[in-house]
C-alpha cells in the first residue's frame, strides 16, 4: 500500500474517532523509525488542545487501530499532538484559531502580506496591516504562517505593569 493510500485510509478511519472526542483531525503521517514506524496524529480544536484531550484521543485512536488492520502487523509507535506554530494556515478554521496572531499570508497573485488577524468569517479574513484593515477572501489565499513574536499582543495587555505583584 502506497504512502498516499495508507494516509488516506488512516484519515478516513481516524476522523470519526477524533471527531467523537470533539477534535479535528488535522494530519496523519507514518514514517520509518528504525525497526518500527512512527504514526503521528495531529489534532486541534477551537480554544486549543489540553494534555488531557491528547491522552483521551490517544486511547481512542489506539483502540481503533488495535481493532483494525490499518497499520498491519509491524510494530509502530503512536504519537498524538496538536499542531505547532509552524503549521501552515490553509483552512478557514486555521485562520479562525489564529485570531489576534501576527501572520504572513501568501496570495494567489504571488504577493504576500503581513498583518495581525482581526477577524474571520465563512468567506475570508480581516488583517490589520500597519494600522489599516485589509480584507482577504479565502479564495485569494494560498496559505499563511503565524509569525513568531517574542512579545505577543496578549502579553502586552498583561505585562504586570499595573502594579500587581503576583
Amino acid at each position: 500500500m502506497g504512502n498516499a493510500t495508507s494516509r488516506d485510509r488512516l484519515m478516513k478511519l481516524l476522523e470519526p474517532v477524533v471527531g467523537a472526542e470533539g477534535l479535528d483531525l488535522e494530519d496523519v503521517t507514518v514514517t520509518p523509525a528504525g525497526k518500527r514506524r512512527l504514526l503521528r496524529v495531529v489534532v486541534d480544536r477551537d480554544g486549543g488542545v489540553s494534555l488531557d484531550d491528547v491522552a483521551e484521543v490517544s486511547h481512542a485512536v489506539s483502540a481503533t487501530l488495535d481493532a483494525d488492520d490499518a497499520m498491519g502487523g509491524a510494530p509502530y509507535v503512536l504519537e498524538v499532538s496538536s499542531p505547532g506554530v509552524d503549521r501552515p494556515l490553509t483552512e478557514p478554521r486555521h485562520w479562525r484559531r489564529a485570531v489576534r496572531r501576527l501572520v504572513k499570508a501568501d496570495l494567489r497573485d504571488g504577493t504576500a502580506v503581513e498583518g495581525r488577524i482581526v477577524a474571520t468569517d465563512e468567506t475570508g479574513v480581516e488583517l490589520d496591516v500597519d494600522g489599516a484593515p485589509r480584507r482577504i477572501d479565502y479564495e485569494d489565499l494560498t496559505r499563511g504562517r503565524v509569525q513568531v513574536e517574542f512579545r505577543r499582543l496578549d502579553d502586552a495587555e498583561d505585562d504586570g505593569e499595573d502594579g500587581d505583584e503576583g
